[in-house]
């Protein structure tokens, strides 16, 4: 069951109007990456853009050097911020009632404290709002777009760690968050996970963790491959999904896939490096990889899942070392009748 009478979250393989991203510009989060973070991040947008349109929000002094980068199917858009992680500070874009857009705007909080003075990253939702012509839709929640995933038909995924940490969201309960999923995004069944990557700095964004391929299918990580630390979470993870219904009633048909080798970002810290963390545009299905053996089984599986789009692999490493993936640095405005 989806609830009917409100906006309503439309699944990532729906048809979209548009890709958002992020130029990357914070010299103190990338260091000595930051010139390869640029490059991926034009890649990845004009990959993308051969599929559906891209906007790249790019700080005002960084407009031409982002349209010296990008190709011309990326269209650049100033617009302040402090990051890149279009998925976790951007708007959640949803189809209102009557067939027009609306724009989530989670209150944003720098992932938990964890990255504080980001004031302008907490007001890129409602500009990008703004900008799309969309409804903007408030919320009082602490959210990021990459500690939710949706199969359009009522089902969420999401992390107990992330959306109930109580740094971000202190004293908020799980029914308090359900009813604000079923209000904004048409939520009537959310699947709660129980653990996350020991190394995840988000504390459980599920984009790292799970993600749904279509109705009633979920892809979720391989705890063999896990280490030894992860094993034990991940396991329960897959326990969970296994026992779970969707909105509509239905078992979940679960895929997994491996995790790759352990590397270190620069600092010492490890890489939250996943598969799960693919992104669906028009058409395609943009693929991670790390340069680990483990990288050719995930882009079959991923393919296998997806027939009907292409297949596309994109080296991944540079967004880590940044914090986020090709998932975590792209958002989906899904077509309605309102498109930008």
């Amino acid at each position: 069951m989806i609830d009917q009478d409100g906006p309503r979250m439309p699944a990532e393989w729906a048809h979209h109007a548009r890709t958002w991203m992020a130029w990357p510009a914070r010299e103190d989060l990338w260091g000595d990456g930051l010139e390869e973070a640029r490059l991926s991040y034009a890649e990845l947008a004009d990959a993308i853009a051969a599929y559906e349109p891209v906007t790249m929000i790019a700080r005002p002094d960084l407009v031409a050097e982002a349209s010296l980068y990008c190709g011309k199917g990326v269209k650049v858009l100033s617009m302040p911020h402090d990051d890149s992680w279009t998925r976790d500070t951007g708007a959640t874009f949803v189809e209102m009632q009557g067939g027009g857009l609306g724009a989530v705007c989670w209150r944003f909080d720098g992932w938990g404290g964890t990255h504080p003075g980001l004031d302008e990253d907490a007001r890129m939702a409602g500009r990008m709002a703004a900008q799309a012509g969309a409804e903007a839709l408030d919320s009082s929640l602490v959210l990021e777009g990459g500690g939710i995933h949706v199969d359009g038909e009522g089902t969420a995924l999401l992390c107990e760690g992330s959306v109930l940490d109580p740094k971000r969201n202190p004293g908020v309960e799980k029914a308090a968050v359900e009813a604000e999923l079923r209000r904004l995004l048409g939520v009537t069944k959310t699947i709660w996970l129980p653990a996350w990557l020991r190394d995840d700095e988000t504390r459980g964004h599920v984009d790292n963790l799970a993600c749904f391929a279509a109705p009633g299918k979920v892809v979720a990580l391989d705890p063999a491959t896990a280490q030894e630390g992860d094993k034990e979470g991940l396991t329960a993870n897959l326990d969970r999904l296994r026992d779970a219904t969707d909105a509509q009633g239905r078992r979940l048909e679960i895929t997994t896939l491996p995790l790759p080798k352990p590397k270190e970002r620069q600092g010492g810290r490890l890489l939250t490096r996943t598969y799960i963390n693919f992104y669906l545009c028009n058409g395609a299905a943009v693929v991670p990889a790390f340069d680990d053996p483990a990288d050719q089984k995930a882009f079959r599986t991923i393919a296998a899942l997806f027939p009907d789009r292409d297949p596309i692999q994109i080296e991944a490493n540079p967004f880590l070392e940044g914090g986020g993936g090709v998932h975590c640095v792209t958002q989906q405005q899904p077509e309605t009748q309102a498109p930008m």
